[in-house]
């Protein structure tokens, strides 16, 4: 028994200690799990690849559903985060980030941009598509890409990023609008200007009265993104205004789920005159007048030695400020804003003021059934012109002349005076300084562009969408000139004060539905839109009467100006997909316009396109180093309405314009205003553009490497024009009507490369380059072999001279001039030509006259190209834009007007700067239509180089912090060039007294908490 107990004791025994051990080891396990299970705090800062903080990131532990967002600085903090545990960061538009935590507790890490990403959904014409089902040639860039530094107008930030699109900059007037074009201009007289859309709203593109340019009211502060429809495949859908290509303007909005953000920048400039324009020094004019001047006019020589262009031009100081919230309460995203610029001219006196604001809303109701986006924007805007014929005056104001006169007459500035009177002689060359000083010409102009979009999403249908948009652009300006009686400028009519003022009232509606499905049963997806759009154009001008200084009457005011024009139209998009290979898309516009009568005035502009996304067939699944390749193939009609500037809104409509009041016929003793007959047309029609484009996009190495290959060909026919009459035949001598065809062909190549991508290093760098042929191939409705064609391009010099023309089988703007004969020396001889005859020949009749101009050269560039670049190592950043034209002809208005010896004297009392190019050329009499002086002006321009330093986190406070940037940046660094000018980069050829661009150098800092 005892034996029996002892056995089962011990049994009993080594069972208790077995189970002694499981209980030990499973509370170590329980112990181990929980320390495990309470895990680590783990913090860290998020940044982008330049190094600025991204707010807003979520952090997510993989595997669970705990996480957390960033803050405004990038920061964040995770509790309890188990070790061995990997944390996933993602963010809209950027590479999702998995990093194992191990036994760290800080986790930093830099996100990049997911190219994939940013292109999936790109803003189109109504809408978004999927870039990958895109057909047409769209191309969109983001704000992290715009150019940097005192940007003034928005269409600044894209120069020389984009292919197909030519942005001249404005010249250096504080607030001065660029020229666009979107593969090259598509009407000789009509309008060349794209088609702006702001958030929905389809703008005005004419200027209100008192502001250099249209967009020169919206702040580029402000704006989220650009994208460019190029060819008509993409613009058709806006049919009746997309003739020349349009611009989707998309502002900056909150999200739904932001954390409250405030941004706060601001930006300090220096602006310097780069270059003056060559003249004769004071001693250098003293010799031509003592060898070329009679004694009356060597003794008119002073004693001074001054430098005109010294005495009107400064070094000016621009300041750039804005501030920004942002942010989401509960199922409302907003964001308000506010900015102020002040930029100084170079050119003394001259000054931009601009205030703005914008307010974004974005709620959603009905479980996000219902969207709606509520964007206001508004600007006020106080312009200071300097009088620009101050800088003529510069280059011809005599040097010897002292800038005062000693006297207190004129404003104490030295004039030219009639010995006879003592006044002012009329005749001379008003002194440059005193033309600044004693002018005061302001205006102010208010702008507000504002919509409302409800985008409903059918409970019952969720494929289907209403979209109803309600928009306006309402617009005012008022002005004043004011100008002493003691000043020269207006001495003979006691001084001058006038005024002026405009409204503009534009509305904007418009409604469409959308369906969009996936049709996963046959590997297919549709989208189709259908809609109408109403808009409506008022513009308005008051007379008033022209006042000397004291206010007396000096001229009646005029007639009162108002106008209107309304757009109507119908419109629908249909987009198929199949297997996300194939995509067909097809768009149809109905067009109507007030401008046109009712039998014209409907147009029809239909478009189609197609695309094969290649990469996705089987046979190239193991070309592992392609990541795209698609081939992208688009024909459309796109029309055009926009009337030269300064016509009548009802040019197909007899009329009679009242005379104003100092024009009135005598009755007896009584006067009265007369009617005067209008010639107009009838029949006057839609002008079209037919257009045709081809292409290749492709990406290797997981984008690493991207670009595209477009061929174009736009064909305009029916062009607006203004073309000469026979007189009496239409009651005047000149009218709008529909003739002649114009073509611009060309070829786009881009290529962006993502060479260096590491944690510390980034280096993008992007090149495009497109040449574009520009030809007009008819310009009569009936055929006209000897007709020479149209004369343009007017010059300063003589009366009424122009150097450039429109001929049938030549590019627009081609220069007409006189082919120049040199002697031995390469010296060009005066008044020497080669004699053409009126077919070109080089042999001629024995005389020269005009039979003898010939076409040479345009104005217009054959290349054009952009080279960009931004390299960022840790939290320093660097960066260039280069822009360049190749083929572009100017012509030197500034030397043929003033490279003779007739200019510096004369028998009027004066004597007359002029250019130091007369040495050379020693011409006696001015040789305005020589193409000596029709010069290449192919260019290379650093438009921008920038620098930046991120400081990261400046305040340790809790959910707080705030993160400093400073940046520096250059704009107009250099330009390579042959051209003997001022600048080679003018608009439109003829180089005439501009307005310096400025080299500016900027420091910016920018808070973000």
């Amino acid at each position: 028994m005892m034996k029996l107990f002892s056995q089962r004791f011990r049994r009993d025994a080594r069972s208790a200690s077995l189970w002694r051990l499981v209980v030990i080891a499973l509370l170590s396990v329980g112990i181990h799990a929980s320390v495990l299970a309470q895990g680590v705090t783990l913090t860290g800062v998020v940044k982008e690849a330049d190094g600025v903080p991204l707010p807003g990131v979520t952090v997510q532990v993989k595997g669970t559903n705990r996480g957390t967002q960033t803050n405004a600085d990038g920061s964040y903090q995770l509790t309890n985060v188990p070790a061995g545990s990997a944390l996933i960061f993602s963010f809209i538009g950027k590479t999702p980030q998995e990093v194992l935590v191990g036994n760290r507790t800080a986790v930093d890490v830099v996100l990049a941009d997911d190219s994939k990403s940013l292109q999936e959904v790109v803003v189109v014409g109504y809408g978004t598509q999927r870039r990958k089902d895109l057909t047409g040639a769209i191309t969109s860039i983001s704000a992290e890409e715009f150019q940097k530094g005192n940007i003034v107008n928005p269409e600044q930030l894209v120069a020389g990023k984009l292919a197909g699109v030519s942005i001249t900059p404005p010249s250096g007037q504080p607030g001065g609008g660029s020229t666009i074009r979107i593969r090259g201009g598509s009407s000789l007289n009509a309008s060349n200007d794209p088609l702006v859309v702001i958030d929905g709203v389809p703008v005005d593109n004419t200027n209100i009265s008192g502001a250099s340019n249209a967009l020169s009211l919206i702040n580029p502060q402000d704006i989220e993104t650009f994208t460019v429809l190029k060819d008509a495949s993409a613009a058709a859908i806006y049919g009746a205004r997309a003739a020349n290509g349009v611009i989707l303007i998309t502002t900056k909005k909150g999200r739904q789920g932001d954390q409250l953000r405030v941004s706060v920048s601001a930006l300090g400039s220096v602006s310097q005159l780069v270059k003056q324009v060559p003249v004769l020094s004071a001693d250098q004019f003293r010799d031509v007048i003592g060898q070329t001047g009679n004694a009356a006019q060597q003794a008119l020589l002073g004693t001074a030695n001054t430098n005109w262009q010294d005495q009107i031009y400064q070094t000016a100081l621009s300041g750039d400020y804005n501030a920004s919230v942002t942010g989401s309460v509960k199922n409302m995203p907003f964001r308000a804003s506010f900015g102020y610029l002040n930029q100084n001219g170079i050119l003394k006196t001259s000054n931009f003021e601009r205030f703005s604001g914008s307010l974004g809303l974005s709620p959603r109701f009905f479980n996000n059934h219902l969207r709606v986006d509520v964007n206001l924007k508004g600007s006020i805007i106080n312009n200071v012109f300097a009088d620009q014929g101050a800088i003529g005056a510069a280059v011809a104001f005599d040097p010897t002349q002292p800038v005062y006169s000693g006297q207190d007459t004129y404003g104490g500035f030295f004039e030219w005076l009639d010995p006879a009177t003592g006044r002012p002689n009329t005749q001379a060359t008003r002194n440059p300084l005193g033309l600044l000083m004693q002018k005061q010409d302001l205006t102010t102009v208010k702008r507000s562009i504002g919509n409302v979009q409800f985008d409903y999403k059918f409970h019952f249908l969720p494929e289907l969408r209403a979209n109803l948009n309600l928009g306006y652009d309402l617009s005012s300006s008022t002005g004043t000139i004011f100008v002493p009686a003691d000043a020269a400028l207006q001495f003979n009519r006691g001084g001058q004060s006038s005024q002026s003022a405009q409204t503009r009232d534009n509305k904007t509606l418009e409604f469409y539905l959308n369906y969009v499905k996936d049709l996963r049963s046959v590997s297919s997806r549709v989208d189709v839109t259908a809609g109408y759009s109403y808009q409506d154009f008022i513009r308005k001008s008051p007379s008033f009467p022209e006042l000397t200084a004291n206010g007396t009457e000096f001229t009646p005011a005029g007639v009162p100006f108002e106008t209107q024009y309304t757009l109507l139209a119908f419109f629908g998009r249909a987009n198929y997909t199949f297997k996300d290979r194939y995509t067909l898309t097809a768009t149809l516009r109905r067009d109507a316009t007030s401008r046109f009568s009712p039998e014209t005035r409907w147009g029809w502009f239909p478009s189609a396109g197609f695309a094969w996304n290649i990469k996705e067939e089987s046979f190239l699944q193991g070309a592992k180093a392609l990541s795209a390749l698609k081939l992208r193939i688009g024909y459309g009609v796109t029309g055009q309405q926009d009337l030269p500037s300064g016509l009548s809104d009802y040019p197909y409509l007899p009329r009679y314009t009242l005379s104003d009041l100092t024009a009135q016929y005598q009755f007896g003793n009584s006067f009265y205003r007369t009617l005067r007959a209008e010639g107009y047309d009838a029949n006057l029609k839609w002008e079209e553009t037919q257009a045709l484009n081809a292409a290749i996009d492709y990406a290797f190495f997981d984008g690493r490497i991207s670009g595209s290959i477009d061929v174009y060909q736009k064909k305009t026919k029916d062009l607006l024009a203004t073309i000469p009459v026979p007189a009496g035949s239409n009651l005047t001598n000149q009218i709008l009507t529909n003739v002649g065809n114009l073509e611009n062909k060309g070829v786009e190549f881009t290529i962006n490369t993502n060479p260096v991508r590491n944690e510390r290093h980034n280096l993008d760098v992007g090149f495009n380059i497109t040449y574009n042929q520009n030809k007009i191939t008819n310009l009569s409705k009936v055929p006209s072999p000897n007709d020479p064609g149209v004369l343009v391009g007017g010059i300063t010099g003589g009366t009424g001279n122009t150097v450039q023309i429109q001929t049938v089988g030549f590019p627009t703007n081609s220069f007409f001039v006189y082919q120049q004969v040199y002697d031995a020396s390469g010296k060009p001889l005066e008044g020497v030509y080669v004699d053409r005859g009126r077919n070109g020949e080089t042999t001629g009749d024995g005389k020269i006259t005009i039979d003898d101009r010939y076409r040479y050269q345009s104005a217009n560039p054959k290349i054009f190209l952009g080279f960009t670049s931004q390299y960022t190592y840790g939290k320093f950043s660097a960066g260039f834009v280069l822009r360049g034209n190749i083929g572009n002809y100017v012509y030197n208005n500034v030397r043929s007007n003033y490279g003779a010896y007739r200019n510096f004297t004369n028998a009027l009392g004066f004597n007359a700067n002029g250019s130091p190019n007369v040495l050379e050329t020693g011409f006696v009499n001015n040789q305005y239509f020589s193409d000596y002086y029709v010069e290449n002006g192919s260019f290379l321009r650093m438009d921008n180089l920038n620098l930046g330093y991120n400081f990261g986190k400046v305040s340790n406070r809790p959910g707080k912090g705030m993160n400093l940037r400073l940046s520096a940046t250059a704009q107009n660094v250099f330009v390579i060039t042959n051209y003997t000018g001022l600048d080679p980069e003018v608009s439109g050829g003829i180089d005439n007294n501009l307005y310096p661009r400025p080299r500016i150098i900027s420091a910016g800092l920018n808070l973000d908490f």
